[in-house]
């Protein structure tokens, strides 16, 4: 009963032994069966569901923003000045999922439905060749299951120096660690990842790390991008090196000199910045779509002609964290793994979620074109706060002399560089004791009192650059010229979601501390 995999490059060798091992859930397996059963009066008796007549609910309505009567429907929903749309979904009446069809049990995957309509999205947006959609719980879920497919005890991932620990920590649990990838204000460097590979030890160290986890776009912590040149040859290293590329798209953001034919996505992927604005917003749905999607950065997804990059998305950033609902694009192989792994653990994603972003993509509802125009709004909302940030930043702490930030192209953070070297107390010279990783100052030190004294004296709280900060090991590090992360640990993270109020609030406060914490 098993579906028939459509055969391009061999990637199963990647499969962790849990992968290869785990069988698919027989009872879902029939599920599929019934599902694609020509008879059209096919009555079922297979199943332990709850008859519909018995759901306490017969319509869901919701109130989302009238995308086509604002030029900037963010702002207008916010202010409640703008238009409102209703979206319904009925039991017994036409919509684009019913929630008779929606309620039952069902296959991981996800309903065909929503399924469809993320499917159609994707491969608008992102031009993936031949690669099929998983629904999944969020961003979180699907990585992990991700890297449950992927990882053995004893393996090393690579990733980001700097990278979000809520991901990092998942693996480690089941023997899995990682190695960090140098980088510099433009994200990964591709001749840092191919130089760790180029002298990887397997005597020493084991297997060769065999998957890349990376946010290429407003990366979480340090908000750089990687620019397509960077992309191409990371992607000619994964080939040469036979790696998975694992493509977290938490984050989203267009770019004015992409070529419009290669389109990506991320968890900031659709919060894209500094994009050049025209005067006349197309009428047209389609010449909209088209003009949107020639401002997205390409990614990894877009340009993969193997099958080793797996894309993970996610609503949480652009429409509400609470939802719960993502989805991965892959390969069919690692499709039918990861659903047999969801048909045996978490099952499929809500209804609810699943229902209404169904509606939402639908005819009934905002359609393609109108989530893009939401999208395009979302980015100038959140461009304003990144803009509002820095022009405090440059009036309260710039002017301190202690600190400089960055200017993120995409995401929803800036990367603060505390310049620790001018503190009376910084100390400089200690005894590696021979290892290139042991620190050589009091960076971290006063790294965590200033994290201490900011919050605790000042009010406001920020991330300390060592929350994200992968262990270094020596085996994997050249000795000359090396700087341990451990001295370049000398950042905090601040986001940009806030108000206009907390943002400039939390500027003045860091201002004030800066001037206290250094005087002292």
């Amino acid at each position: 009963m098993k579906e028939q995999i459509d055969r391009g490059i061999d990637l199963s060798h990647h499969l962790s032994t849990e992968a290869r091992d785990r069988v698919a859930n027989p009872l879902k397996d029939i599920l599929r069966v019934i599902s694609e059963c020509p008879v059209s009066d096919l009555i079922s008796m297979a199943n332990g569901d709850p008859h519909h007549s018995l759901y306490p609910f017969r319509q869901i309505m919701y109130e989302v923003p009238s995308v086509q009567d604002a030029s900037d429907p963010v702002t207008s929903w916010r202010n409640n000045s703008g238009l409102a749309q209703i979206i319904r979904s009925y039991k017994d009446q036409e919509c684009a999922l019913s929630i008779r069809d929606a309620f039952p049990y069902s296959r991981a995957a996800g309903l065909k439905q929503c399924r469809d309509v993320l499917t159609d999205f994707t491969n608008l947006i992102f031009t993936p060749p031949n690669h099929h959609v998983t629904l999944t719980l969020g961003n979180s879920d699907g990585i992990t299951k991700v890297f449950r497919l992927f990882g053995e005890k004893g393996d090393h991932f690579l990733t980001d120096e700097f990278s979000f620990p809520s991901m990092t920590n998942s693996p480690l649990a089941y023997g899995v660690k990682w190695v960090g990838i140098k980088m510099d204000s433009g994200g990964i460097i591709p001749e840092e990842l191919e130089k760790v590979l180029i002298n990887w030890d397997e005597a020493k160290s084991g297997r060769r790390p065999h998957v890349l986890y990376i946010i290429r776009v407003g990366q979480n912590p340090t908000g750089s991008t990687l620019s397509v040149d960077r992309r191409k040859k990371i992607y000619a290293i994964a080939q040469t090196w036979d790696l998975i590329i694992i493509e977290d798209g938490k984050s989203t953001q267009r770019h004015p000199r992409t070529s419009p034919d290669i389109l990506p996505a991320d968890p900031y992927y659709f919060l894209q910045y500094d994009i050049p604005q025209t005067n006349r917003t197309p009428a047209d749905p389609d010449e909209f779509i088209k003009n949107f999607r020639s401002t997205l950065i390409p990614t990894f997804l877009s340009m993969d002609v193997d099958g080793r990059v797996l894309r993970i998305d996610t609503f949480s950033k652009v429409l509400a964290p609470g939802m719960r609902l993502g989805w991965i694009t892959s390969n069919e192989l690692f499709h039918l793994k990861l659903a047999d792994y969801t048909d045996s653990s978490t099952q499929p994603p809500h209804a609810f979620g699943q229902m209404f972003v169904t509606e939402m993509l639908s005819e009934h509802g905002w359609k393609t074109e109108g989530f893009c125009r939401w999208l395009k709004s979302l980015c100038m909302d959140y461009q304003r706060r990144r803009d509002f940030l820095l022009d405090v930043f440059r009036r309260e702490v710039e002017s301190t002399g202690y600190a400089s930030v960055n200017c993120p192209e995409a995401g929803m953070f800036v990367w603060i560089e505390v310049f620790f070297e001018k503190h009376p107390r910084f100390v400089r010279g200690w005894e590696s004791a021979g290892s290139p990783v042991v620190a050589r100052t009091n960076t971290g030190q006063l790294l965590e009192e200033l994290f201490e004294r900011l919050m605790n004296t000042q009010g406001v709280v920020f991330i300390p650059s060592s929350t994200f900060a992968i262990p270094e090991n020596p085996l994997w590090v050249e000795s000359d010229g090396h700087v341990p992360l451990s001295d370049r640990t000398r950042y905090l993270r601040a986001t940009f979601g806030g108000t206009e109020d907390i943002i400039e609030k939390g500027m003045i406060r860091l201002g004030k501390g800066l001037r206290e914490f250094f005087q002292n």
